[in-house]
């Protein structure tokens, strides 16, 4: 999830809006950077190119489908010298890191060395405790899906004003926390509902289950993640972000409009902040490239078993938005041309993402916006790379 605008806010903002399967059109001198040869993308390639007309600095997207591989980049990467964004930068993923974190987990169930239905408190002791939180009422499963009904730390209003926003960002930007920084956040609220009542989306949950990770592995999260995902599938523009700062190149910079309430126009240069502020739930960086790989394996069964790969796509509603549905890390988004998708977006201050494959793991489409202020073609986006006509 994104720490400003939220991917998923926006897409209850704009489910009241019919996907239609109307290509957005620009004139294409108006998005700068190389261009892929568009046989079959021409409706996405202007879907990303009107994006950057509406204010998104720069796009980097890569699609796999029956046809083979497609890449695309449009905008700048960088604002200050106009260097062209480049459709393999890597960037950070935010909440994707949440279907990595989910899969591993999934993989150890199969192995037995937990079960869906344990509850937090026997993985992580004490760790969910006061103001009504009790972690003996929430299980492995209710993380997963969303279902905890526990506080997200980031909705914290004096959190989101220190690390998000404004100056606040920009003096906190540097600052080390621990994952018990966080949780003290969000367990200085009680529960918003009983455990299982329904779905509501919080970085809680995927702070705890990368923990579980780490208390059933015996290692870090990050060497469970590497050893069972990035390794195996070659992910070589995938990493975790450790001590670092900036994602490693090829990058482009992310920008905010951090003062977005008194100061609209004004856009900062947001790309480097410590990634322990998203340990766990969001300091995932990877490209569009390696992400749908990721996506592709996940559904074809190359990482999970049958039995859990079935867990992972067992979804629950998601009231807030009526053509989704939220699994096991991943969520299902009902096309209105009738396709089915798996997907999940994410973002962190000065990056959108959004990354969905269809269940045959046959056609897998991820872009980034470097910029996290403009949302109104991320849906667009998706309905031309997967409802659009193709054209030869």
């Amino acid at each position: 999830m994104t720490r400003r605008v939220r991917p998923r806010a926006a897409l209850v903002a704009l489910a009241a809006v019919v996907i239609t399967a109307t290509a957005l059109t620009g004139p294409a001198g108006a998005a700068r950077g190389p261009a892929a040869p568009a046989a079959g993308h021409d409706a996405t390639r202007r879907a990303i190119e009107a994006a950057v007309l509406a204010g998104v600095p720069g796009v980097a997207a890569e699609a796999r489908d029956a046809d083979g591989l497609w890449r695309t980049a449009a905008g700048v990467g960088e604002l200050r010298t106009g260097k062209a964004r480049g459709a393999a930068d890597r960037f950070r993923v935010g909440s994707i890191t949440s279907t990595f974190v989910a899969t591993v987990l999934l993989q150890m169930a199969a192995e037995g060395k937990l079960s869906l239905d344990d509850t937090v408190e026997r993985h992580l002791p004490g760790v969910v405790a006061g103001n009504g939180n009790d972690g003996r009422t929430v299980t492995v499963r209710q993380l997963l899906n969303h279902t905890s009904g526990l506080f997200d730390y980031l909705s914290e209003p004096s959190y989101y004003q220190k690390y998000v926003l404004g100056d606040g960002f920009l003096r906190h930007r540097y600052d080390a926390l621990t994952p018990g920084d966080r949780l003290a956040v969000a367990f200085s609220h009680p529960p918003l509902f009983p455990a299982g009542a329904r779905h509501a989306f919080s970085h809680t949950n995927d702070l705890l289950a990368a923990l579980i990770v780490e208390r059933i592995g015996g290692g870090s999260y990050e060497q469970e993640v590497r050893r069972r995902i990035i390794r195996p599938l070659g992910l070589g523009a995938t990493s975790h972000p450790g001590a670092s700062t900036v994602p490693p190149r090829p990058s482009g910079r992310g920008y905010s409009k951090l003062f977005f309430d008194t100061r609209p126009d004004r856009i900062d240069d947001v790309t480097a902040f410590d990634g322990s502020q998203v340990w766990g739930d969001g300091d995932i960086i990877s490209s569009a490239g390696d992400l749908n790989r990721f996506y592709r394996a996940l559904m074809r069964g190359t990482l999970l078993p049958p039995r859990q790969l079935a867990e992972l796509k067992t979804t629950v509603v998601n009231p807030d938005l009526p053509i989704s549905s939220y699994g096991l890390g991943i969520e299902r988004l009902e096309m209105s041309c009738g396709t089915s998708l798996w997907y999940h977006d994410g973002g962190t201050v000065g990056s959108l993402t959004f990354a969905a494959t269809t269940e045959d793991g046959s056609h897998q489409f991820t872009f980034n916006y470097n910029g996290d202020w403009e949302v109104s073609q991320l849906l667009p986006t998706l309905n031309a790379e997967f409802c659009e006509p193709t054209s030869g």
